[in-house]
């Protein structure tokens, strides 16, 4: 087996794969796509030119889910990211989905925006962006307050699509004190290993972020 990954570490969606990775220990070659070289692979492998994508012999993986689920299958290392239990397993597809649909999708609403025109930005989607992170991080409260992870006492899938989404979403609308649980749930991600060495990866392109990246994290 041998796994490439093209990816850019400052890409939410590169990191939940990174942080599967890592987790598992299981090596890998990290194409990154940074240059016009490496967008030209990645874009005979996959026209729409979106990462990350994992190439293994001749298979082409693509979506940052299927691609933890494609590694579980094939190559799934030291940890089980998704468990074997049907339920326990649905559990943290599910909030997998939770974190791209509800707190990702939102962010990158948000990011999108500033990155528009002045007179091109759109109030109401920013207004219906930060209500439906309000609506996530409360719901994610219940559901964390009193749990190490997104499902349990178990690191899983889901919590490699919180790191991200998280980190990120905390930056644009912050989670502040309203929201304790989730609050401390995102720092016991940061200080997760296979999260901290994937923040410091990212550390040289801060000044990527449209917003400007805060002071902290």
């Amino acid at each position: 087996m041998s796994l490439t990954l093209f990816a850019h570490p400052f890409s939410s969606y590169s990191w939940k794969v990174l942080i599967a990775l890592y987790e598992a220990g299981t090596p890998f070659r990290y194409r990154m796509v940074a240059d016009t070289a490496a967008l030209a692979e990645l874009e005979a492998l996959w026209p729409l030119r979106k990462f990350p994508v994992l190439t293994d012999g001749d298979t082409t993986v693509i979506e940052s889910s299927i691609i933890v689920e494609y590694l579980m299958l094939r190559a799934p290392g030291t940890i089980r990211l998704i468990p074997d239990a049907v339920d326990a397993a649905l559990k943290a597809r599910f909030m997998d989905r939770f974190f791209d649909n509800y707190v990702m999708t939102p962010m990158q609403t948000l990011v999108s925006d500033r990155m528009r025109p002045e007179g091109e930005r759109d109030a109401r989607g920013v207004a219906g962006a930060t209500t439906l992170l309000d609506s996530a991080y409360g719901w994610l409260e219940q559901q964390v307050a009193h749990q190490s992870w997104a499902t349990g006492d178990d690191f899983t899938l889901g919590d490699c699509a919180a790191a991200p989404a998280l980190f990120y979403a905390d930056w644009v609308h912050p989670i502040g004190d309203r929201y304790p649980g989730v609050r401390n749930y995102r720092a016991r991600l940061l200080a997760r290993p296979s999260v901290t060495r994937t923040v410091d990866e990212a550390r040289p392109y801060r000044k990527l972020f449209p917003l400007g990246a805060p002071d902290r994290d």
